[in-house]
């Protein structure tokens, strides 16, 4: 077992639980009079917040200060509509630095680190947010966003980073052109994207780190609403002296023990609070102390968004469940694709992924194939390609899903 890095703000991380549960229940009684509610409510009756209430007030609707008194705005993609405006004041900044400065730390930051950040900067939150963590922390960072995967590698090997922070596609991609470079990174930081414990496994055998996920979305903060440390990784701290965590049925809203939807109320935002909001992640609760110290609820890592659940001839499937098969394989890299066919009445699973090696395609085929039926329940058709055939991605969030609703294949004009 490692010895536990040391935490960043150790008086609030292993705070004892019963001095947490009364900071936690004045910060809810001081929010809910800020929004109008009878303070002595129980959580469990105020009503949800969706990310629809936020489109739907855009741009600073539910702003709950003077707009002269925030200092930034980010925004979420608008992938499926409107965007959402997120605004922040000064203390806002403050708790947003705070709670990055400890994900690092867990993952093993320190202040004598220099720290390479790969996340797209601007109105994403992920840039910014674990810039000002590392800064936070006393690192030296390099604000090198996302993209330019040679500048990247140079600038990781001669400025002779300890720590990177990006996407775990990308943090594979990386690895992948990265033969011959002397990069000595100790751990990473990687979220903005589910992704699988096969993927964890690449990424730290490729770059020999411990690779520690990282949650969050703009709504609520960005990154650092919770984060693994290296001593428990499978589980995320949630910080919740400022975040409180529920999980619910997706359908009836009621709390359950196992897999559900994450709802978060935020307990000392200012510019923007949100009353149980409803994310679409989907996770359950981790009982029990970490190795590492840390008091926090602890939460398993994502297994998907409500909204992206596949659901294929009946079944329901997660991507993440067809990437811990491919990413297993010794055979095969880390790249993949899955491909929805809806030419016909019951939809079709595809899944497309790369060898290692060239060679021995069919043999991988049926194998693939055969693990993917025993996981999924419903039939998949899988193709092996040579080395270098799907298409990468180099900034932003790394796109796995595609849909086929003609003859035209979806992936046929992605650059490789």
């Amino acid at each position: 077992m490692l010895a536990p890095v040391p935490m960043f703000q150790p008086e609030l991380e292993a705070q004892p639980l019963e001095e947490r549960a009364e900071l936690q229940r004045r910060r809810l009684r001081d929010l809910l009079a800020r929004l109008g509610h009878d303070p002595e409510t129980p959580l469990a009756e105020l009503p949800f917040t969706r990310k629809d209430d936020l489109r739907d007030a855009y741009p600073f609707g539910l702003l709950q200060v003077p707009l002269a008194e925030t200092i930034r705005v980010h925004a979420s993609s608008g992938t499926h509509g409107r965007p959402t405006i997120v605004a922040y004041t000064r203390h806002d900044i403050e708790i947003f630095a705070d709670v990055n400065a400890r994900a690092i730390a867990a993952a093993g930051g320190c202040p004598d680190d220099v720290l390479h950040v790969a996340y797209g900067y601007g109105l994403f939150t992920g840039g910014l947010g674990l810039h000002y963590g590392g800064e936070r922390l006393g690192a030296t960072v390099v604000p090198a966003s996302g993209g330019n995967t040679s500048l990247q590698l140079r600038l990781l090997e001669d400025l002779g980073a300890s720590g990177l922070c990006c996407t775990p596609s990308f943090a594979l991609l990386l690895a992948e052109r990265a033969e011959g470079r002397r990069i000595r990174l100790r751990y990473g930081v990687f979220g903005a994207e589910p992704w699988s414990e096969s993927l964890r496994a690449k990424l730290e055998s490729a770059w020999s780190i411990d690779a520690c996920d990282i949650y969050g979305l703009s709504e609520v903060m960005g990154p650092g609403v919770a984060a693994e440390c290296r001593e428990g990784k499978g589980a995320m701290h949630v910080f919740d002296d400022h975040f409180l965590p529920e999980v619910v049925d997706p359908e009836t809203g009621e709390p359950t023990e196992g897999l559900g939807e994450l709802v978060l109320t935020t307990l000392t935002k200012e510019a923007l609070p949100l009353l149980r909001f409803r994310t679409g992640d989907v996770t359950r609760f981790v009982p029990g102390p970490c190795p590492c110290g840390r008091t926090h609820a602890r939460i398993a890592r994502l297994s998907g968004r409500t909204d992206d659940m596949l659901v294929v001839r009946g079944v329901n499937v997660f991507p993440s469940e067809i990437e811990e098969v491919v990413l297993a394989h010794p055979a095969l890299r880390g790249q993949y694709a899955i491909v929805v066919d809806r030419r016909k009445a019951l939809a079709a699973l595809e899944v497309r992924c790369e060898l290692r090696e060239p060679g021995g395609a069919a043999a991988v085929r049926d194998d693939v194939a055969r693990q993917l039926d025993e996981r999924l329940r419903v039939r998949t058709e899988v193709r092996v390609l040579e080395p270098g055939s799907l298409p990468r991605q180099e900034a932003g969030k790394a796109r796995r899903v595609w849909e086929r609703v003609d003859d035209r294949d979806p992936l046929a004009d992605r650059a490789v």
